[in-house]
C-alpha cells in the first residue's frame, strides 16, 4: 500500500510562484518514478511533469517547460513541484502520482497510486 499526499496549493495571481509537495509512504520510494498531473474542469487530466527514481531524469509537458521545476528527496520521501511564472490555464487540481517502474511516463494510466490532489487556482 502507498499513500501520497500533497500540499501547497492555494490561490495566486499570475505571474505569482507556488511550491507543491507530496510526501509518499508505503512501498521503497527511492525506487519508483513519480509525476504530478492536473485537471481542470470539463478537461481530461493530464501530465505536467516527471521524474525517475533517482531525481537524474526529467520531464516535463510544454506547457510549463521553463516554468515549473519537479524535484526529488528520497531520504525525506518527497517530490516537489516549484511552479514560476503561473498562467490562468494552470489553474486545476494538481495530484501527484507512482509507477511501479524506475522510468518517467506521462500516460496517467502507468501510474497505480494517486494522492488526493491540491487546488491551485491562478486568477488574472
Amino acid at each position: 500500500q502507498v499513500q501520497l499526499v500533497e500540499s501547497g496549493g492555494g490561490l495566486v495571481q499570475a505571474g505569482d510562484s507556488l511550491r507543491l509537495s507530496c510526501a509518499g509512504s508505503g512501498r521503497t520510494f527511492s525506487t519508483y518514478a513519480m509525476g504530478w498531473f492536473r485537471q481542470a474542469p470539463g478537461k481530461e487530466r493530464e501530465f505536467v511533469a516527471g521524474i525517475n527514481y533517482n531525481g537524474g531524469f526529467t520531464y516535463y509537458a510544454n506547457s510549463v517547460k521553463g516554468r515549473f521545476t519537479i524535484s526529488r528527496d528520497n531520504a525525506k520521501k518527497t517530490v516537489d513541484l516549484q511552479m514560476n511564472r503561473l498562467k490562468p490555464e494552470d489553474t486545476a487540481v494538481y495530484s501527484c502520482a507512482s509507477r511501479p517502474y524506475a522510468g518517467i511516463d506521462y500516460n496517467p494510466r502507468a501510474y497505480d497510486y494517486w494522492g488526493q490532489g491540491t487546488q491551485v487556482t491562478v486568477s488574472s
